[in-house]
């Protein structure tokens, strides 16, 4: 069976069993605590807590998953990846131990094929239930082992739902084992494969250790797709998988080096296929190369990837070759691929040839710290460079190590090792350490009064409404009561206020009942189908269970309204501009401005931003309707509806459409026509990182008072040009064309005096085996000092000259030489020696060339004596 179909054959079987089929989430996931999606159960650990609840207690997925804590040992192994696909189904509190391990034994058997006689199984070691359960479908008993926590209880992290979990294991033979009797389940060799691991989910672990008993006993299963592909494809090898062969084939093709050659480009070509594939997806959901964080874990392994290129061979960029190949083998699974293809390939490409340069650098520091140790007559390499190279110019560590050992040198490994593991700290600080299980009860508490456990937000068509308070949070704590001067949180179990999501700030007003006031100053979305309103009691009491009155600040959000819509315009805009390339990377909508984020690889030109502006000003006075409906992600994938770049979203979206010419996912409050916009008008555009551009905007009323505040502008600048504001610019123009032919007009004057001034300094020169000239002038800088001495130098054939000059309360001191003037014995490095300490400064330079500066320019002329005495003149 491919990749594909065995993808498709355990997702159709679960859902033959009542699970529902649900897209992969995203890599960059909805847990703080978490810089990627390491595991199927990811998108699903609010639930498992108990904080969330969703239309179905069974789910079944194949998610794509990305885990770099191994990266070093990616390529040496045929098991080690950092993308994988993980194929998982899941239970919330419905079928457990008595379902699960029947079905996964009929999948292994029946559906995949497997030989039942070469199945074992591993349990907790303390699980009669699970060993007895695997025993009724007839497993023999010498099958089943038992093992410790170590292997056989799972969690996700140190904090958070875990359980005893059950593996099973594929016995590929005893040829590919290491030939002990004791082999068996759990041995360090590769006979005994693990392909599927089913934890039952049943505790949540405390910051103490303590097992918590989740309020439901839940599944979570994670089955291997390339682990399963190699057991099917007769394969010992991941990389020798259908998918992953075809990737290290291309590769070979493009470096004309055959797999199998070698062990070293076995590694490199095995790099290439993983890392390319886990570089389109996580560019394909958002994230961009940076120094930090995720984009941190992209570029290092876009550029561990190039250097491996490069020691097969390939001067020329070539990842996007890659690229393709993984969108051709993957892409109808994750159609995130093929929308954001160009994008992925173009922000490769930049990145591959802006690393191209960066190797260079990075060789010609290497060579330089050798030669520097060398001269030190030392014999270890420092850790310190060999981390600067291995984290700035992306050089493996062993590639630093075997260059030193062929120059007799040995890396100091633990200096290195210190610096890596300052880094890990500096990458753990990109996430936030916090977790959902700090409120997790209280929001759960609020959740099970909910009808269908979700708020209803009906903000799209209200402003105000009636609603009971559902739930209370203060201090981070479930509470029945909040008091006057208290702040907290209020959940509602409807609500007209929009809470904080795809850039639209949440809305602010009051939630008041007979006797009570509650401003809210913020509405936030903690866990999905939960609305949060924050604040403060101005005056008497709520309690859970109260009727009140929901009203948000109206004219607030008309602003924000018309804010969002206008972004909307702008992307339409720009993409028309700039090209299909561009994305939104982001966005923040607030009521008084706009901020737009979108990928591009140079900064707009003035005509484009006035053309993308003009276009947005087009639509909005073309008064189109705007209009908002709600479909399945798929459907409107087939329908071309825009997804914006790095969001998440689940089974059902819904969709922005404004005319005919803009459709686009989201879920924000827009306006009804784009008239009511009035008037956007663009603040600022620059550059926020690697590919990736800013603009800001307002719109409405503040798009006229922008245009107010620059017409007064002009018109100060009218009246100090003394010309009619069309004018100004014709104005302006001619007077800076003649301050600069003013500028010319003083330069000349200044380089003849400065002419005059070199002919009665070359004048002076005396002879101390070759033209010397030392003397005091007057100089306004540096650079108007050393074009001075030129001049003089070039009056002289083979002179030196030594000039001090005083500027603004300081000393400038300069000595230059010819080549003849070095060869008989001038030094302008010895002589700025000399003479920099009688003005109380500091310099230095090389035989040919050497300046200082000083703050006590009345020893001016002590260095120029101790400068004659120096040269014997």
């Amino acid at each position: 069976m491919k990749s594909a179909e065995i993808r498709e054959s355990f997702l159709t079987f679960f859902e033959s069993k009542g699970c529902r089929r649900l897209p992969s989430s995203s890599l960059i996931p909805d847990d703080p605590s978490l810089l990627l999606t390491t595991a199927g159960m990811v998108q699903f650990k609010p639930v498992f807590l108990g904080i969330e609840k969703r239309g179905y207690t069974r789910a079944t997925t194949c998610q794509k998953c990305v885990r770099t804590t191994d990266i070093e040992i990616v390529g040496h192994t045929g098991r080690h990846q950092t993308f994988f696909e993980m194929l998982g189904n899941f239970s919330f509190g419905d079928y457990f131990k008595a379902e699960i391990i029947p079905w996964s034994y009929e999948y292994s058997t029946s559906v995949l094929g497997l030989d039942p006689d070469r199945l074992w199984f591993s349990v907790y070691e303390d699980d009669d239930e699970a060993e007895q359960i695997w025993l009724s479908l007839g497993i023999p008993a010498e099958r089943i082992v038992r093992m410790g926590a170590k292997d056989n209880f799972w969690s996700a992290g140190p904090t958070g739902p875990c359980g005893p979990c059950s593996e099973l294991y594929y016995d590929q033979g005893p040829e590919v084992g290491c030939g002990l009797d004791t082999c068996a389940p759990g041995c360090d060799c590769d006979r005994f494969l693990e392909y599927w691991n089913l934890v039952f989910m049943q505790y949540d672990r405390q910051e103490d250790g303590t097992l918590v008993p989740l309020p439901k006993k839940n599944i979570d299963t994670g089955l291997g797709l390339e682990r399963m592909a190699g057991i099917l494809q007769g394969v010992n090898s991941n990389y020798e998988t259908d998918i992953l062969r075809r990737m290290i084939g291309e590769a070979s093709a493009l470096c004309g080096v055959a797999y199998g050659a070698s062990d070293r480009t076995d590694v490199s070509l095995r790099i290439l296929a993983d890392h390319s594939r886990a570089l389109a997806f996580l560019i394909a959901d958002g994230v961009l190369p940076s120094n930090e964080s995720r984009g941190y874990v992209l570029r290092r392994l876009l550029r561990r990837a190039v250097r491996h290129g490069r020691l097969l061979g390939l001067t020329e960029p070539f990842l996007t070759r890659l690229i393709g190949i993984v969108v051709a083998e993957m892409g109808e699974a994750y159609p995130e691929l093929v929308e954001n293809r160009d994008l992925v390939e173009r922000i490769v490409g930049a990145e591959e040839a802006r690393f191209g340069a960066t190797l260079k650098q990075g060789m010609a520091l290497l060579e330089d710290e050798i030669a520097r140790v060398r001269e030190a007559s030392a014999s270890d390499f420092p850790g310190g460079v060999a981390f600067t190279l291995h984290d700035t110019y992306g050089f493996p560590v062993e590639l630093t190590a075997e260059i030193a050992h062929e120059n007799g040198l040995t890396l100091d490994m633990d200096a290195f090792e210190a610096e890596m593991t300052a880094q890990r700290e500096r990458g753990r600080a990109g996430v936030k350490d916090v977790s959902w299980a700090a409120s997790g009860a209280a929001y759960a508490r609020a959740g099970e009064r909910l009808h269908r456990g979700a708020v209803e937000f009906i903000g799209y068509e209200a402003d105000e409404a009636d609603a009971t308070v559902a739930g209370i949070v203060v201090d981070g704590e479930p509470a029945d009561t909040i008091s006057a001067g208290q702040a907290g949180e209020i959940v509602l179990d409807s609500t007209p206020f929009y809470g904080e999501q795809g850039g639209q700030v949440g809305d602010t007003g009051a939630v008041t009942s007979d006797t009570a006031n509650f401003e809210v100053s913020d509405t936030r979305i903690p866990v999905r189908g939960l609305v949060s309103h924050l604040g403060e009691v101005t005056n008497g009491s709520l309690s859970v269970g109260d009727r009140v009155h929901a009203s948000i600040d109206v004219l607030r959000r008309e602003r924000i309204r018309r804010n969002h819509t206008a972004t909307h315009l702008l992307h339409w805009a720009l993409r028309l501009v700039l090209g299909e390339h561009v994305k939104q990377s982001g966005s923040f909508v607030s009521p008084e401005r706009l901020r737009f984020d979108f990928t591009h690889f140079q900064a707009p030109s003035q005509d484009q931003l006035a053309k993308v502006e003009r276009l947005v000003n087009t639509k909005i006075m073309e008064d189109h309707a705007v209009r908002a409906y709600e479909t399945s992600l798929a459907s409107a994938r087939e329908a071309g509806v825009i997804a914006l770049f790095g969001e998440k979203y689940g089974e059902f979206v819904r969709v922005l459409e404004i005319g005919n010419f803009s459709r686009e996912l989201c879920g924000g409050t827009h306006v009804g026509r784009t008239s009511e916009i009035g008037l956007l008008k663009i603040a600022s555009e620059g550059s926020v990182g690697a590919n990736l551009r800013r603009i800001e905007a307002v719109t409405s009323f503040d798009a006229m008072e922008a245009v107010y505040a620059e017409e007064a502008v002009l018109a100060r600048a009218a009246e100090a040009l003394k010309c009619r504001p069309a004018e100004v610019g014709e104005k302006a123009e001619g007077f800076v064309k003649r301050l600069k032919d003013a500028e010319k007009s003083a330069g000349a004057a200044k380089r003849a005096d400065s002419s005059g001034e070199a002919d009665s300094l070359a004048a002076s020169a005396v002879d101390v085996g070759y033209p010397l000239v030392v003397a005091r002038v007057t100089a306004p800088d540096a650079g108007a000092l050393r074009e001075l001495s030129d001049t003089v130098r070039s009056k002289i054939p083979g002179a030196a000259v030594v000039l001090a000059a005083e500027s603004d309360g300081k000393a400038l001191l300069l000595a230059a030489g010819s080549d003849e003037a070095v060869s008989g014995g001038f030094d302008a490095g010895k002589v700025i020696k000399a003479m920099a300490p009688h003005v109380g400064g500091g310099g230095g330079g090389k035989p040919q060339m050497a300046q200082a500066g000083g703050h006590e320019p009345a020893g001016i002329d002590e260095a120029l004596a101790a400068a004659r005495a120096t040269l014997g003149a």
